[in-house]
């Protein structure tokens, strides 16, 4: 089988509806934590020109850099530290326009703007987070809060 995506322009959601079916199949039956998780990154940065996409994985109470594309990055963050780290401590996605204004913001890359964190809940347990950053000010809102949720939601029924 041939791992191209069909890009399609248009609407935010209408991306999102086009990507989802692709990432499934792209999984497909797979079952290494590591190949689904970098195929998801791949799939959203091709599609939307991210800045930043990135796991990162709880590992001995911190989290740890996982699959990810974009400039290099913080390789452990502590719970409550940063967006991710505060996403964690929340067990909730958090959105924000202004990384500068968050207060106790890690700056991995100077040129990220705004960002939004997804935590991935197994168990009413947080086993990772999905970090997507932009170099442009608010560039997420609630369509990419459902969808990347969706996404989450259902990546954590498969990894």
């Amino acid at each position: 089988m041939a791992e191209d995506l069909m890009k399609i322009q248009g609407e935010k959601s209408t991306v999102y509806e086009n990507l989802f079916p692709q990432i499934k199949a792209l999984i497909g039956d797979e079952t290494d934590i590591i190949a689904n998780l970098a195929n998801v990154v791949a799939a959203l940065k091709e599609s939307f020109d991210f800045f930043w996409v990135g796991f990162y994985l709880v590992k001995e109470d911190e989290l740890v850099l996982g699959p990810f594309q974009g400039p290099v990055a913080c390789t452990r963050i502590q719970k409550g530290r940063g967006v991710c780290g505060v996403s964690w401590e929340r067990s909730e996605t958090l959105i924000v326009d202004d990384v500068d204004a968050f207060p106790g913001h890690i700056a991995c890359s100077s040129l990220s703007k705004s960002e939004i964190v997804v935590p991935l809940i197994r168990n009413n347990r947080v086993i990772g987070i999905l970090d997507v950053d932009s170099n442009e000010l608010a560039t997420f809102d609630s369509i990419d809060d459902q969808y990347l949720n969706e996404l989450c939601e259902w990546l954590v029924s498969v990894i």
